[in-house]
């Protein structure tokens, strides 16, 4: 049986395996600590990473990212990137079809796009430091990567195991949801707790 996440892990590996010059804007890969906010969470990227030119962008310095810059308008010249990804930080910008447009003019011709938007997920903004603003469905985040010549989306929760994560006690213990989710066909439900996309330009 594959893993809740195949999807996020396959797609990692093929952007670091074939790509050179990848931006992660946010550092919502926890891959380094020591360049975001967050606790080191994919130690299992490591390997890849080092022989890519993996840079974490942000839009202040505050976590020492290796680029400094808003989303809105990425300091990047057109078609200068190998891949971009983007997890967890469309739900966080306050105009993410700006957004979206920015990572597409900057990739280069056949980039890859990873990004993961939260849809049925609870209220999680960072006071001083950005707001939460939006959510999306399956056919919003179609509709935002319109742009792209091939897209892939896979949820992250079935409709069970997205119930439970709304209430911060289950949060971090959908395991035995997303087994119900499996028993009684709700796996690949729409009413999810996010989407994965991944964007070819």
């Amino acid at each position: 049986m594959k893993s809740k996440d195949y999807f996020f892990e396959e797609k990692m590996k093929k952007i670091f395996t074939e790509k050179k010059v990848i931006i992660d804007i946010g550092g919502g890969l926890r891959a380094d600590p020591t360049r975001n906010n967050r606790k080191k969470e994919n130690a299992w990227l490591d390997e890849y990473i080092k022989k890519t030119e993996y840079q974490v962008l942000d839009k202040v310095p505050d976590y020492h990212p290796d680029i400094i810059g808003d989303i809105h308008n990425l300091p990047l010249k057109d078609s200068s990137v190998d891949a971009v990804i983007c997890i967890s930080v469309l739900e966080h910008v306050e105009e993410p079809q700006r957004a979206v447009k920015e990572m597409h003019r900057v990739l280069k011709p056949g980039g890859y796009c990873y990004i993961y938007a939260p849809f049925l997920f609870y209220y999680h903004p960072m006071r001083g430091y950005y707001g939460d603003f939006y959510r999306f469905t399956i056919d919003g985040l179609r509709y935002l990567a319109r742009d792209f010549r091939e897209t892939e989306t896979h949820n992250a929760l079935g409709a069970i195991a997205t119930v439970f994560n709304l209430f911060p006690f289950f949060s971090k213990k959908t395991g035995i949801f997303q087994f119900f989710d499996r028993l009684f066909g709700k796996a690949k439900s729409n009413q999810t707790s996010g989407y994965h996309v991944f964007c070819v330009k």
